[in-house]
This record gives structure tokens, sequence and C-alpha cells, in this order.
């Protein structure tokens, strides 16, 4: 009785089913749990301690006080004008920080550096420019918003003038390191052509690079208005006015109702900020 040979096309299929790389991702996997189980114990991770018998009351009676929303003429006033403040902080200051990342962004771009095109006199003067574009950009998103916002509010007193600023300035160093990234990792061809045809950088830019990231820089700008919405809550806390200024009073009294209200609202401002990034993005399209 002879042995019945195993198909060729089987015997391919199981070769061809097997990952070469299992043993690296598996050895990648256990360098992540060797690095990130210190990283978990030095910040004290315990999940499980929210499940105990007594911290689950205090936390079912903390979340009961937000229930029912506090719905009162007088606090929807005061709440519709906090909304106004948060949308004009959030919208002036964003627009501020476009004002200062595109320019540091268009100077830190590689993909529009004429002096990397070929050797020229004005080459170390472009990467001294570039690189120190790059710096002050780190510098900017470097320091928190919280930060500024309690500088501006000492110097300008309460308000959401001292939110803006803030916002304009870390916002803008976060916004320009991003779009440049976003600018180097499309297509750059068509920009290098364009520049080495005699082209200017500006044009470049809008004829080059424009076209294909045009989508994902307006999505990343939404989202950075979504970010200084929330942003808003925490410089609330500092007297930068708005919707967190609002909260802090709130939560203060001990009102859940109200800070249940003001939660609903910054629920309503992500949606908003959802539906303004899908509308951008279909008409660039």
């Amino acid at each position: 009785m002879t042995d019945t040979p195993v198909p060729r096309a089987r015997t391919r299929t199981a070769v061809a089913q097997r990952d070469p790389q299992a043993w690296r991702r598996l050895a990648g996997w256990a360098a992540a749990l060797v690095i990130a189980w210190p990283m978990l114990a030095l910040s004290e991770f315990k999940p499980w301690v929210l499940f105990g018998s007594g911290n689950l009351a205090v936390i079912g009676g903390f979340l009961a006080g937000f229930f029912p929303p506090e719905a009162s003429p007088d606090f929807l006033a005061l709440l519709a004008k906090a909304t106004l403040e948060t949308l004009a902080m959030a919208t002036a200051g964003t627009a501020l920080a476009l004002l200062i990342g595109a320019p540091l962004a268009f100077v830190t771009t590689r993909a529009l550096s004429i002096s990397r095109i070929g050797p020229g006199p004005g080459r170390v003067k472009a990467g001294v420019v570039r690189q120190a574009a790059r710096w002050l950009l780190m510098v900017l998103r470097a320091i928190p918003e919280i930060v500024w916002a309690l500088l501006f509010v000492r110097a300008l007193g309460l308000g959401p003038a001292a939110g803006v600023l803030a916002l304009a300035i870390t916002y803008g160093g976060m916004l320009g390191k991003v779009y440049a990234e976003i600018l180097e990792s499309t297509d750059t061809r068509p920009a290098r052509a364009l520049l080495e045809g005699g082209s200017g950088r500006l044009a470049a830019l809008c004829y080059g690079l424009l076209p294909n990231t045009a989508q994902e820089l307006a999505s990343y700008t939404v989202y950075r208005w979504e970010c200084a919405v929330r942003a808003s809550v925490v410089m609330g806390f500092v007297g930068a006015g708005g919707l967190g200024q609002l909260m802090d009073q709130s939560m203060k009294m001990l009102n859940g109702g109200e800070a249940s209200s003001i939660l609903l609202v910054f629920l309503a401002l992500v949606l908003l900020a959802d539906v303004l990034s899908n509308a951008l993005r279909k008409l660039l399209a």
C-alpha cells in the first residue's frame, strides 16, 4: 500500500498561510509590554479600585447629581452667552493661530525650498532660516495654553481675550508643524517640477501641493478648532471666560444639573465640528 501524495496546491496554501513576520510581531508585543508595565506601575494605574463597593457608591451618587439637567430661563440665558463667548474665543484663537502657523509652515516645508534643488549661494542661509522657524514652532507649542492663559489673565484681566491669545500662540505652533508635515508627506514631484522650471514658491505651493492636501489641511484645521472649544473649559477655570468659567462656578456650587447642561452644549459643539469637517471635505473634493 503506497502513501497518498499530498496535492501540490494544498502544500502551497499551507506554506502561504504561514506568517513570516509572526515571531517579529510577537517579539514587538513582548517588548512593548516590558516597556509599558513599569510605566503603568509608576503612574499608579489601578483601574480595579474603581469597582470597589464604596467607590461605586460614591461615583453613583456623584453622577446622580447631574440629573436632571438645569433648564431654567435665567441659566439658559447665561449658558447661551457663555456658548457665544466660547465659540468666539475658539474661532478667533484658531484664526490667529492660522495666521501664525501657515507662514511658518510655508517657511519650514522642505518641498518648497528652492535652495535644495542644487548648490547655490543661498543654501546655507535658507537652511538657517528654516531651522530657526522650526525652533520657533517648537517653542510655541511646547508651552501649554493654560500657562499662556494665566499670564494673559494677569495682564488683560478676566475675560475671553486672554483665552484668544493663549490659543493663538500654542495652536499656531501646532498648526505650523502639522501643516508642514502634511505638505511634505504628499507627492512633492509637481512642486519640484514647478520650482525647477523657474516658478516661485507660492505658485509651487498653490499648484503643486495644495491640490492634493487641501482636504487634509481643512480637516485638521476644523479638528484644531474643536480642540480649542474643549480647551476653553480648562482655561475658563483660570478666568478666561466662556463655558469653562461657567462650569467652574457650577462645580464650586456643587450644582450638577448646571454642569450637565454645559456638557450637553459641549457635545453639540463637537457634533457641529464633525458636520463642518465633513462639509469642507466634500466641498474640496
